[in-house]
C-alpha cells in the first residue's frame, strides 16, 4: 500500500469572471521516505495541490489518502514550510519557534526543548537557538522552519517554493538539507517549486500544466 495516495483529485475555483481549475484529475502514490518534487510554472496548481494533501482545501472531487486514511482536514502528521521568512514569529528566538507546536500540545518545557535543540542540531544551527529571525540569514530562517516542521515529528514534510526568496546557491543547500532530513527522519517529502534546482535533488519529478500532473 503506498504511504501516501492522490486519488483523482479536482478543485476547481468560483471567482467573479466564472470558474478557474486548480487542478485536474490528479493522481499519483508514493512511499515513505520518498522525495517527490511537483514542478510548474506559478497559477498551475502546485499550491492548491499542497493545500489539498495539507487537508487545508477540500477537493470537489477525489481524495487524498494517507497510510490508507482518507485526509479529512489537517493533522499534525503534516508538517508545513513555506516560502515566505514571515511564517516565523518575530518575537521568538529560534529555539522558540521551533518549540511552538509541541508549547500548544501542552508538552513540558524541559522535553519540548530537548526536542527542539535536536531539531536545530539536525539543520546545523544549534549554535543559533537562541538568536532572532532578524540575527538570521533567509537561508538560516527556512532552516528553522524546517526544523519547527519536523519537531512535531510528521510522517510527511510539505514545502511549499521553499527557495522562492533565495539565491540559487543557498536554495540548492536548502534542498540538500532537505533530501538528507528526508532520509535520515524517515519522512516522506513533498516539494512544490518551479526552481530547476531540484532536478538533481528530488527522488522523483511529476510536473504539473495548467492543473493537470505528468510523470
Amino acid at each position: 500500500m503506498p504511504h501516501i495516495e492522490a486519488r483523482d483529485i479536482t478543485l476547481i475555483y468560483d471567482t467573479p469572471s466564472g470558474t478557474v481549475p486548480g487542478v485536474r484529475g490528479v493522481s499519483f502514490a508514493m512511499e515513505a521516505s520518498e522525495f517527490l518534487c511537483i514542478v510548474g510554472p506559478s497559477g498551475c496548481g502546485k499550491s492548491t495541490l499542497l493545500n489539498i494533501i495539507a487537508g487545508f482545501i477540500t477537493p470537489n472531487a477525489g481524495e487524498i489518502r494517507i497510510a490508507g486514511q482518507p485526509v479529512r482536514g489537517y493533522g499534525m502528521d503534516r508538517g508545513i514550510v513555506f516560502q515566505d521568512f514571515a511564517q516565523l514569529f518575530p518575537w521568538r528566538t529560534a529555539l522558540g519557534n521551533v518549540v511552538f507546536g509541541l508549547e500548544m500540545k501542552g508538552m513540558p518545557k524541559a522535553e519540548r526543548e530537548t526536542i527542539a535543540l535536536e531539531q536545530l542540531r539536525l539543520v546545523k544551527l544549534e549554535n543559533f537557538a537562541r538568536s532572532y529571525p532578524h540575527h538570521l540569514s533567509g537561508g538560516m530562517q527556512q532552516r528553522v522552519a524546517i526544523a519547527r516542521a519536523l519537531a512535531n515529528r510528521p510522517r510527511i514534510l510539505l514545502a511549499d517554493e521553499p527557495t522562492g526568496q533565495l539565491d540559487s546557491e543557498t536554495g540548492h543547500m536548502i534542498m540538500l538539507l532537505l533530501r538528507d532530513v528526508v532520509r535520515t527522519e524517515g519522512v516522506a517529502a513533498i516539494v512544490a517549486t518551479h526552481d530547476p534546482v531540484m532536478l538533481d535533488v528530488a527522488d522523483r519529478i511529476v510536473e504539473l500544466r495548467d492543473g493537470e500532473l505528468f510523470e
